[in-house]
C-alpha cells in the first residue's frame, strides 16, 4: 500500500492538518515544558513525569511524522469537482437498497484517513467501495461478505450530504 496513492476529502485533509497543528503547537510543547521541568527535580529513573513525558514525547513524534507522510502523499479530490454525478465516485454518498433483508444504508466514499464506520464513511479501497465505484442508479452490485454473497440495489448517489442519517448493515 505504500505505493497507492491517498486520497482525500478536503474535509478529511482539514481534519488531518488540524491534528498535526494542535500536536505540534500545543501538546508537544507542553509536554516539553513538563519533561524540562521534571528533569530538574533530580533521580531521572524514579520520576514518573519524566518518564511518562518522555514516553508522549516519543508517541507525539511518531504520530505527527505519520500525519506529515499522510499530507505530503495526499491527493485531495473535491466531491463537488466530479464530473458525471450520476455515477459513483470518491466522495460519493450512496444509498443501497440490500436485495437479501429489504432494507437501506447509506455510505459515503472517502479516503482511507477518513473512515468513521458509525457515521457510514467507508473506505474507497473498501470491497463495498469498490464494488460500487464507477456504478449509477439502478445497478445491482454483489459483495463478497464474511456471511456470503450480499446483492445491493444503489437507489441513490449524491454528492452532498444526505438528510437522513447513515445506517449500518445488520
Amino acid at each position: 500500500m505504500a505505493d497507492q496513492k491517498n486520497y482525500i476529502t478536503p474535509q478529511g485533509h482539514a481534519r488531518i492538518e488540524a491534528e498535526f497543528q494542535q500536536l505540534l503547537k500545543v501538546e508537544r510543547p507542553e509536554v516539553v515544558r513538563v519533561v524540562s521541568w521534571a528533569a530538574g527535580n533530580g533521580d531521572r529513573s524514579e520520576n514518573g513525569d519524566y518518564i511518562y513525558g518522555k514516553r508522549r514525547l516519543r508517541q507525539i513524534d511518531g504520530r505527527l511524522r505519520f500525519l506529515m507522510q499522510r499530507m505530503d502523499a495526499a491527493v485531495i479530490v473535491d466531491p463537488a469537482s466530479q464530473q458525471g454525478l450520476e455515477k459513483v465516485f470518491f466522495g460519493a454518498w450512496v444509498t443501497l437498497f440490500a436485495l437479501k433483508d429489504n432494507s437501506e444504508h447509506t455510505y459515503r466514499i472517502v479516503g482511507q484517513d477518513e473512515l468513521e464506520p458509525s457515521l457510514g464513511y467507508i473506505s474507497w479501497v473498501s470491497p463495498l467501495a469498490r464494488a460500487m465505484l464507477g456504478k449509477q442508479i439502478g445497478d445491482v452490485i454483489k459483495v463478497i461478505a464474511p456471511a456470503g454473497e450480499e446483492q445491493y440495489e444503489i437507489i441513490g448517489v449524491q454528492y452532498e450530504a444526505p438528510d437522513v442519517p447513515a445506517q449500518q448493515p445488520k
